[in-house]
């Protein structure tokens, strides 16, 4: 049996790996079914949801009231993920013709990666999404494992033999280096609106009707209404008189699915109105991100000569997935 070497296996804990962040708004749950069949080996609906979750917390901040543009964005990116499911099936298939394994111990250090990524190191939070996607570790071990064993193939028969330039090095560094920082150090700097779901001031308010409230509060500030006077009117908490404004907030402060969507939203966006709570709706708007260390490029080099050669092969690994699937039997259900 042969063993990939050090370097092939690096790419699984490099910065190409995907980011699975927590889910702040769960899937229905439903009982696990077959999502696709590819070459006789299955790819499941709850592994779909578990990879799509990240995408479906993201995509109801934005659309809060899930409607056709919610529904045609997330549809889009579960076919996306499926797709990379099934080819991922199509490449194992491939790779356990030639007898290969990725070892244990790179399984196990992509899934801590993981946790101490999207999880800020709490392994009980990371156990707790499996739960909710109706996922034993077992079977996510088996995922991580099949994502390598994709990794692994590219690297090993579609890098290209020409050795990286120090230019395509640094410039490969400079398009990753932010994502490679340590996120635990991160800081946020952003402006909050909160609109508790009842008012005393008014007997008829209704949590809808102070939905309603914060749903038209966003949109005026999206059409160019100034942040902090509304803020000062209309916020209930305790930065309300400081026109909403936070400093120097630090990630790990805040819970997983708000750090996710605030640090993936482009500075400027307006979140929201979200519920994260009974208690209230938000409206988020950041102002600076102050991002944590990234490691020098000497400590990530050979990180970065494999991104090099994966962008090199790209065209070529494209059309080996082309043949890949134009010989497979594909079932989608």
């Amino acid at each position: 049996m042969k063993i990939l070497n050090t370097l092939t296996i690096a790419l699984a804990i490099s910065i190409l790996t995907p980011v699975i962040a927590p889910i702040a708004i769960a899937a229905p749950k439903k009982i696990n079914g077959i999502a696709a069949i590819a070459n006789g080996r299955v790819v499941t609906i709850n592994e779909v949801a578990f990879m799509l979750g990240p995408i479906r917390s993201r995509l109801a901040m934005k659309h809060p009231r899930m409607g056709a543009t919610f529904n045609a964005e997330l549809a889009k990116s579960k076919r996306k993920i499926l797709d990379e499911l099934i080819n991922r099936q199509l490449i194992i298939h491939e790779f356990n013709a030639i007898g290969a394994q990725i070892p244990e111990h790179a399984i196990k250090a992509d899934i801590k990666r993981q946790i101490d990524r999207s999880y800020e190191g709490n392994e009980a939070k990371f156990r707790e999404q499996l739960k909710d996607s109706n996922l034993s570790y077992t079977r996510y071990f088996q995922l991580t494992k099949d994502k390598l064993i994709g990794q692994a193939m590219r690297a090993q028969h579609f890098n290209d033999p020409t050795p990286a330039t120090q230019e395509e090095l640094v410039a490969e560094y400079n398009k990753h280096k932010r994502d490679m920082r340590d996120r635990s150090k991160d800081q946020i700097d952003f402006e909050k609106i909160y609109i508790p779901t009842t008012n005393d001031d008014d007997l008829l308010a209704t949590p809808e009707t102070q939905k309603e409230l914060a749903e038209n509060l966003a949109t005026k500030i999206k059409n160019g209404a100034n942040f902090a006077e509304i803020a000062k009117e209309y916020s209930e908490d305790a930065f309300a008189d400081q026109g909403g404004k936070q400093k120097h907030c630090k990630r790990t402060d805040l819970r997983p699915d708000v750090s996710f969507a605030l640090f993936t939203e482009p500075v400027g966006s307006v979140i929201g109105p979200i519920q994260l709570d009974a208690g209230g709706y938000q409206i988020i708007r950041v102002t600076r991100k102050i991002d944590g260390p990234s490691p020098a490029l000497a400590k990530v080099s050979p990180q970065m000569e494999q991104a090099v050669q994966n962008a090199k092969s790209s065209v070529r690994f494209n059309r080996y997935l082309d043949r890949l699937r134009s010989k497979a039997l594909i079932k989608y259900k």
